[in-house]
């Protein structure tokens, strides 16, 4: 090995500040110093800071490190809740039992942490009255206003008018609120025992 650390393709230093396998400082070491005590250690020498001056380096198994590090953003990736929107389609015309079957659709999403997409279709002479749709997206709003809050106000799109709401409460704790759920669910109700055979 040299007994030089390379800093970049001009620089080279003769010595760097130290830190030890936990964290201790050691101190300001020459680079062929540091070298033989990542060797006698069977660690290696990672610099840590090349801007400080003089470079700090550590001594660390920079091979379980790389790992480590893989397995936390790993786990941080699947603890991270993805924001879905779901679309939702009505007709300005709607029947009062569709719009209540739409409503509940809207509701789930909601509740489950998802962002609706309301889109209200117009066809033929229907575009001449986009207030129909603006009213419905209105009264859709105020029904679920508890579960969630429009994130876009109705805007007209060509054929179509959208609106976006946006739940209240985070996808993660709508998850986590489920799974409580589920588990006072399994500790209140008991399995039902098999009939026996005749």
């Amino acid at each position: 090995m040299s007994a030089e650390l390379r800093i970049n393709d001009r620089i080279r230093v003769p010595e760097v500040r130290l830190v030890g396998p936990n964290g201790e400082q050691v101190g300001i070491v020459s680079i062929g110093d540091a070298l033989k005590l990542a060797q006698e250690a069977d660690l290696d020498l990672v610099e840590v800071a090349a801007t400080a001056r003089p470079p700090v380096c550590k001594l660390m198994d920079y091979g379980k490190y790389k790992y480590e590090s893989a397995m936390k953003a790993r786990e941080a990736r699947r603890n991270q809740a993805h924001t879905i929107i779901k679309e939702i389609k009505l007709r300005p015309k709607i029947d009062p039992h569709d719009y209540e079957t739409k409503k509940g659709h809207v509701v789930r999403f909601l509740k489950a942490g998802d962002k609706v997409k309301v889109t209200i279709m117009f066809r033929g002479r229907e575009q001449s009255r986009p207030e129909l749709g603006f009213r419905l997206l209105q009264r859709l709003a105020e029904d679920v206003t508890d579960l969630g809050f429009v994130e876009s106000q109705p805007k007209q799109d060509g054929r179509n008018m959208i609106m976006v709401i946006g739940p209240h409460k985070k996808k993660a704790e709508a998850k986590a609120e489920r799974a409580a759920a589920r588990a006072r669910r399994g500790d209140n109700v008991a399995e039902p025992e098999p009939a026996p055979h005749e």
